[in-house]
């Protein structure tokens, strides 16, 4: 087998010194070099800032709140979005809206990875420019996330002349470090990752094993980043702070990369132009993921702020989660974190690595015809239906399936059913019976009554659960509210308890105060998840749209419904969906009902997929 080697332009010093103390992470030798490369003055540092932050949650009087800074993965723009893509993102924004209602300053990131060798080919197999390309496919991106509610609050692209400006300056601090040198490396590259394979990790005849394709052979004369340099800062930092990288599976593999030893990796390409110049260096171009990853703190300049990487980290750095799937964590765990310790910057607090997405049981591929087409869905479902099944159906972090007929079993009668049905009903009694008023205060009208208890129970078992990033366990604790409703509207049976009159008319009165106030609850508490469902909601309860825009959590404590409140005239807040069913002749039986439907976008043209 043919072995990967690296003939070195110049020497680096074998021996490393660490001393395990405050200032560890600056106290390496530096490595000399034959032949020094050169910067400008003004782009040396001597940063002595702390790399990992602790966040406390304490902070100096009049000093602004730290924000809680949320990252999606950049996506690469060599094709449309993917179920993938949207999975990611839905995930983020649930996260990004909850601690919202928690009353932190959020700030959510995603964005577009635009540079790279598969860029310019798919831009040339369709025959435009790379940069017209990236503006389709980036403009693709934000008009799926605004059909799925997604409410970020800052989108990058890797093309933004300010990303570009934060590349440069992050490049000359790295090579102040003496981080950056030069040589000819030959081995075996994945066109698809965009990266050089170690062979022990390829499959039969050099395959990836991520895209089964064969690796090729390719030398090149590039730039390399020291990340050998950087192999026991990382391990006393996974060995420090475990919740760094999770779920905690995710960990273990992350550590199983740098036992194995790290390699110091190529972050040039001499044979890619669509790509940021390497500064001292027009002649190459920068890799892709030395690039990309810098996105999540370009984000973050406000506009007409001062272009400078103190401008951006000021803004919101460090990161207090970078959500990813679990074929990006090593450049995510590994590679980015070596990269922002050589620059003297904190590390994210936290990057989460999320599992794939199968269908039918079987992974998903464009070849076996079975892809989830995120935009179809959504047009032919709603969005709140998209976002709660996955994130109801996938334990986060573990693979998850779907397939269609399951996708309506639960979306109908968990949303439909639990939670639609026993609003509409309860609505429509209070209606019939109360002119749509209630008659005491919802605290009053729960004294007494277990119901009370089992509500903020499970409302504080769906807090620990988002907060734990346990998505899936949040939108069951919430259902159980649903659930307990609907136990109790059966077990009360108001509608006979109105018939007799007198003091039985009067309890039944009040059993309709405490479901509708337990629905209130739900409101808040689903809004995460499926945000134009609880809006909904919320707007039968009485309230206006500026009251539900300013919820927070702290609302989901019992008694936000007054007596004299007037609710809105009952009316379904989600349609069941009806699937399509063959006779035995496959002739359709039944018609179709849908959730939300759409007219059907114009597909994105000129594009191809990976």
């Amino acid at each position: 087998m043919a072995v990967a080697r690296m003939n070195m332009n110049c020497s680096i010093q074998s021996s490393l010194s660490c001393i395990l103390k405050p200032s560890y992470f600056f106290n390496f030798k530096t490595t000399q070099f034959k032949n020094r490369l050169y910067f400008p003055q003004n782009h040396l540092i001597s940063s002595k800032r702390s790399l990992l932050c602790t966040c406390s949650g304490n902070f100096q009087a009049g000093e602004k709140a730290e924000p809680f800074v949320i990252t999606t993965p950049l996506y690469y723009v060599n094709a449309p979005p993917h179920m993938g893509s949207a999975y990611s993102t839905i995930a983020a924004d649930a996260i990004a809206r909850f601690q919202r209602l928690l009353g932190k300053r959020v700030i959510l990131i995603t964005g577009t990875d635009e540079h790279g060798e598969k860029i310019a080919t798919a831009a040339s197999a369709c025959g435009s420019s790379p940069r017209e390309h990236c503006d389709v496919i980036s403009q693709a991106y934000k008009m799926l996330w605004k059909d799925l509610d997604i409410a970020y609050d800052k989108f990058i692209r890797t093309t933004d002349p300010k990303h570009e400006a934060i590349v440069e300056e992050f490049y000359f601090r790295v090579l102040a470090k003496d981080d950056i040198y030069r040589a000819d490396y030959e081995g075996l590259y994945c066109v698809n990752c965009e990266e050089y394979k170690d062979e022990k990790e390829l499959l039969e005849n050099n395959c990836c094993p991520t895209h089964l394709k064969p690796c090729v052979p390719r030398k090149e004369d590039n730039y390399f980043f020291a990340l050998s340099k950087y192999q026991k800062p990382l391990e006393e930092i996974l060995e420090q702070n475990p919740d760094f990288v999770q779920p905690s599976y995710r960990l273990n593999e992350v550590q199983g990369w740098i036992k194995n030893g790290l390699r110091d990796f190529s972050i040039s390409r001499a044979a890619v132009e669509w790509g940021i110049p390497v500064p001292n260096d027009n002649k190459q171009t920068i890799y892709v993921w030395f690039d990309a990853l810098l996105g999540y703190i370009s984000a973050l300049l406000e506009d007409k702020e001062q272009i400078s990487l103190q401008s951006a980290v000021s803004s919101g750095w460090p990161a207090s989660l970078h959500l990813i799937g679990k074929d990006i964590l090593r450049f995510h765990a590994v590679y980015w974190p070596a990269m922002l310790l050589s620059a003297g910057l904190s590390l994210p607090k936290m990057v989460f690595g999320h599992g794939f997405l199968t269908k039918d049981g079987m992974k998903m591929g464009k070849s076996l015809g079975n892809t989830i087409e995120p935009n179809e869905l959504v047009h032919k479902f709603g969005a709140d239906a998209v976002r709660y099944f996955f994130l109801r159906e996938v334990e986060f972090g573990s693979d998850g399936d779907y397939s269609e007929e399951r996708f309506v079993n639960i979306v109908n009668a968990h949303l439909a059913n639990t939670i639609g049905n026993l609003l509409n009903r309860t609505l429509g009694l209070l209606k019939k019976n109360c002119q749509s008023t209630l008659v005491v205060d919802s605290t009053i009208a729960a004294e007494g009554k277990d119901f009370k208890d089992t509500v903020e129970e499970l409302v504080e078992k769906a807090r620990i659960n988002y907060e734990n990033l346990s998505l899936s366990s949040a939108c069951e604790a919430v259902l159980e509210i649903g659930n307990a409703g609907n136990l109790y509207m059966d077990k009360h049976q108001p509608w006979s308890l109105f018939k007799q009159g007198g003091a039985a008319s009067e309890a039944a009165a009040k059993d309709l105060v405490v479901v509708l106030e337990a629905m209130r609850i739900i409101a808040i508490a689903l809004s995460p998840v499926a945000p134009s469902l609880c809006r909904q909601i919320y707007a039968q309860l009485g309230y206006s749209e500026d009251q539900f825009d300013n919820i927070n959590w702290s609302e989901t404590k019992w008694g936000g419904l007054k007596g004299g409140q007037v609710m809105a005239q009952p009316k379904p807040v989600f349609a069941r969906i009806e699937q399509i069913k063959e006779n035995e002749n496959g002739a359709e039986a039944a018609p179709q009902k849908v959730v939300k439907k759409k007219e059907k976008k114009q597909k994105v043209q000129g594009v191809i997929e990976a």
